[in-house]
């Protein structure tokens, strides 16, 4: 912390940040009762703003609104942003505000240009009051299913080529008989 601000985010959060494609959501209730959601998207969704603000274009869930109730009831919220392969973890600590769309067109605009597919309801913005980087020690390797596809492609590649240098030493046994 500087003095009573915050540590800024750095280039190594703000791309750790813009290449997660979801994260966990925790925000506080009026009861004083947490809840915890997941938000997923393209990779981006959630954008860093600048050195201490981040933020998300909302889009329609399952329409039950808690956390959009619980935001603007107690701003409070901890993000979770997980990096399973690497057993990278970074938790925010933030104040959360909903934003109407149509209050600030040109952050509507920034906030939708990597976003989640869906029936966009309002932005969400996060005014960053600390961060921390959580040891590696007891995360479990997770892959995605996009991560595995790229880990598989070489192993593909090499599986395709046998199968046709055996279809290929078939047909010249098949001919040599």
């Amino acid at each position: 912390m500087q003095g009573d601000a915050p540590e800024p985010l750095t280039a190594d959060e703000a791309d750790f940040i813009e290449s997660r494609d979801g994260f966990y959501l925790a925000s506080v209730s009026e009861t004083g009762w947490p809840y915890v959601q997941f938000r997923g998207g393209a990779p981006g969704f959630l954008h860093v703003l600048d050195e201490r603000t981040i933020g998300y274009a909302d889009v329609r869930g399952n329409r039950q609104y808690i956390t959009t109730g619980n935001v603007r009831a107690d701003g409070r919220v901890a993000l979770f942003l997980m990096d399973y392969p690497q057993q990278r973890r970074l938790k925010i600590f933030g104040r959360a505000s909903v934003r109407p769309l149509e209050d600030d067109p040109a952050l509507t605009e920034r906030l939708s240009a990597r976003r989640t597919p869906g029936h966009l309801e309002r932005l969400m913005v996060i005014r960053v009051e600390g961060f921390n980087w959580n040891c590696h020690q007891h995360i479990t390797p997770r892959y995605s299913e996009a991560e595995l596809g790229a880990a598989l492609d070489p192993v593909r590649a090499r599986l395709a080529a046998l199968e046709e240098e055996n279809r290929r030493l078939r047909a010249r046994l098949g001919d040599d008989a």
